[in-house]
């Protein structure tokens, strides 16, 4: 019980002192999704809600299996960052590697931004269509596996958000941070698995209006953390 105890309580702190950054997350990702995601994973949705029989649809438009595989891909992946940056960071000549992370997410959200306002170009690689197999039936442990395998898509998106993440240097702040990220990006989609991709194009439209000033803004939210974590007066 006082291992719990003593768990919940970094739990609890991790999450208090890193709220900024959870919020950051979140907020890229409810707008990233619509602008973003909503055309990069749009038709993974939609291909596994057309898979289910027309009584199912509906029930299945949430796609929750394959949410739960998604942020478990990417809450792993934040925790795994960030453990080694942890123990690295409490070296003392290498107490500027949390510092440098953030500011190295802080680079990848300002170039989320530039791209959004056309100041420069660029585009994420394809990804290969590798859990084709699970599309067949994406129910349950099928779908939630499907949602892992495309929890590898690449995303320049996600790569910030991962950075940002694993900057933390903590895991558990980490996987809180992945965690908001997650639940940011599926408000979007599950309107695309009950709607369909026509009826999110509003959205999205506003969302890509929208997304490079919250990149931007995330940006300076994670170069003050830090100037903050780097004792910079």
């Amino acid at each position: 019980m006082d291992a719990l105890t003593i768990l919940a309580a970094h739990c609890q702190t991790a999450v208090q002192q890193n709220a900024p950054l959870i919020l950051a997350l979140f907020m890229a990702g409810v707008v990233g999704s619509a602008g973003h995601c909503a055309g990069m994973c749009g038709p993974f949705v939609l291909a596994q809600v057309g898979a289910r029989t027309q009584l199912g649809r509906l029930a299945g438009a949430a796609l929750l299996p394959y949410h739960l595989g998604r942020g478990t891909t990417y809450i792993v992946f934040g925790a795994l960052l960030a453990a080694p940056i942890g123990l690295l960071s409490r070296l003392e000549q290498l107490r500027w590697i949390p510092a440098a992370m953030l500011v190295a997410a802080a680079a990848l959200f300002l170039f989320q931004a530039l791209r959004g306002w056309n100041v420069i170009g660029g585009r994420a690689p394809r990804f290969l269509h590798l859990a084709r197999g699970l599309f067949a039936r994406p129910f349950g442990a099928r779908g939630y596996a499907l949602g892992v395998a495309l929890g590898f898509l690449p995303c320049g998106l996600l790569y910030s958000a991962l950075g940002a993440a694993a900057a933390t240097a903590d895991p558990v702040a980490a996987a809180a941070g992945m965690l908001g990220f997650v639940l940011g990006t599926m408000p979007m989609l599950v309107a695309i698995g009950l709607l369909g991709h026509g009826a999110a194009t509003h959205w999205r439209d506003l969302a890509r209006r929208a997304m490079p000033v919250i990149a931007a803004v995330n940006a300076v939210v994670l170069l003050a953390m830090a100037w903050r974590i780097a004792g910079i007066a």
